[in-house]
């Protein structure tokens, strides 16, 4: 039987002008985005004039627009603006790179109409901004010296129409691609307070880190409101200079504002965690190594294992130790972790170690404890120890369906009818259910618990999943 060819540049070739163009005719008709990238490109053929009135023309309209795009219409607008990305980059940027870059400036300068046209919930419209933001730095690279020292005004420009910082986070991608002189003006026109405080510490904090003013940026930094201060972003900076001490006095300091995350083990165990804790931490002990506090390091690193049962902390102190005390301070660490009341977070620590030999021992030996509500780490769990460990991954599955049909979650159904099937699988390889009951004894109780379930054995029915057959 001949084998599909696959597409390729010699492929499509072999195909010959006359059938390419046609296929590209067809197709354009059908996809109005790929018919503009194609009259792009039929544009180019006559030079960067005929390439950057077709853009204008399309910016000048998308400027204009004021009318809310329906929500059935947001995939064809997604790729409508992509095109136009995509011609500014592929076709005028070649030719004319300062051009280029002021029609794709010109392009993000509309982000904020945009967004408030449309219920941009999944991010489709936000993403075609951010990658054409994204793609700023490089086509500043291919502008001559002269040409990038007007890019602070152009700037000012697209910072005074900026909603979502899009216009802050180029700047401050630019700055280090700028002239000297042109940083020191654009610090000083920054500093007239035109543009939104925040961004504009952000900007000048950037020329700082440019022009090499450790110092300037630090007293940048305590301008910001409390809840705006970056202090392991300082304490970074500082450790990198050597500035040993200032860098200590910084990672220590609290920061008052910030995200706070939880994983699925957290949510578990019914904590929540800032999102730089452990940055903090793995930060302030490379700050007490460089200052040859190392005993001192390696006891932060232990007690940040210890709260948060964390592999990578773990995997830096393990790796500080004398030659040959490594492995029993693993041991160690494994069986704090095995004797943890944070017993979802010491299963998580040992599948990501890996170390599924005790992963499976912690959950064997809490078999009464896990609840079938966190899902996803019970899952996760289930599926990395089912080909090595079936006793313990039927454990957790059979907590997962547990919760399914106590709680009558009829939605779940589907996934509690292949927890059952997946049960019966592993039920023919398990010689010795204890502490469990016998695969047979457990679907006989499922059946008299839950016998008026019917959707759900309908669905046990439909699939051919296991019963009573199975032990």
């Amino acid at each position: 039987m001949a084998r599909t060819p696959s597409l390729t540049l010699e492929s499509l070739t072999a195909l010959g002008p006359a059938k390419l163009a046609q296929l590209i005719l067809d197709e354009a008709q059908a996809a109005p985005a790929f018919r503009k990238l194609v009259n792009a490109a039929l544009a180019a053929v006559q030079g960067s004039g005929a390439v950057a009135k077709l853009i204008d023309r399309r910016l000048a309209a998308l400027e204009r627009a004021r009318a809310v795009i329906a929500w059935e219409k947001e995939r064809a607008f997604a790729e409508d603006l992509g095109a136009t990305v995509q011609t500014i980059l592929t076709e005028l940027a070649p030719l004319v790179p300062a051009e280029a870059l002021q029609r794709l400036l010109r392009f993000i300068d509309t982000h904020g109409s945009v967004f408030n046209r449309i219920d941009d919930s999944g991010g489709r419209i936000q993403s075609v901004y951010w990658n054409a933001a994204d793609a700023v730095p490089d086509l500043v690279n291919k502008l001559a010296e002269h040409e990038r020292a007007y890019l602070p005004q152009r700037l000012q420009a697209s910072l005074a129409r900026d909603t979502h910082g899009l216009a802050v986070g180029i700047s401050v991608a630019v700055v280090p691609l700028l002239p000297a002189d042109a940083l020191q003006q654009w610090d000083l026109t920054l500093q007239q307070g035109r543009t939104p405080a925040n961004g504009a510490l952000s900007i000048r904090q950037a020329i700082a880190v440019s022009q090499g003013n450790l110092d300037q940026l630090i007293a940048l930094e305590r301008s910001r409101p409390d809840w705006q201060r970056d202090p392991l972003k300082i304490a970074r900076l500082l450790l990198d200079a050597g500035r040993l001490g200032e860098a200590l006095d910084w990672v220590r300091r609290e920061r008052k504002g910030g995200l706070a995350i939880a994983t699925a083990a957290d949510l578990a165990e019914g904590r929540i965690q800032r999102a730089d804790d452990i940055v903090r931490v793995r930060l302030e002990a490379r700050i007490l190594d460089a200052m040859g506090e190392r005993a001192a390091a390696q006891v932060l690193r232990w007690q940040a294992f210890e709260a948060r049962l964390d592999a990578d902390i773990l995997r830096e102190y393990l790796t500080r130790l004398d030659d040959f005390t490594d492995h029993d301070q693993r041991e160690r660490a494994f069986e704090f972790a095995a004797t943890s009341p944070q017993s979802y977070l010491a299963l998580t620590f040992f599948l990501a170690w890996p170390n599924v030999d005790r992963a499976a021992a912690l959950v064997l030996a809490q078999h009464a404890h896990w609840d079938g509500r966190h899902y996803d780490v019970l899952y996760e769990a289930a599926e990395a120890l089912a080909p090595s460990h079936p006793l313990a991954a039927s454990m957790l599955y059979r907590a997962l369906l547990d919760d399914i049909l106590t709680r009558a979650k009829s939605k779940a159904y589907g996934h509690g009818a292949r927890h059952l099937a997946r049960i019966a699988d592993l039920a023919r390889g398990i010689a010795d259910f204890a502490p469990l009951a016998p695969n047979a004894d457990y679907v006989a109780r499922l059946r008299k618990l839950h016998s008026r379930k019917t959707a759900f054995w309908e669905l046990v029915g439909k699939k051919g999943h296991a019963d009573a057959r199975h032990r």
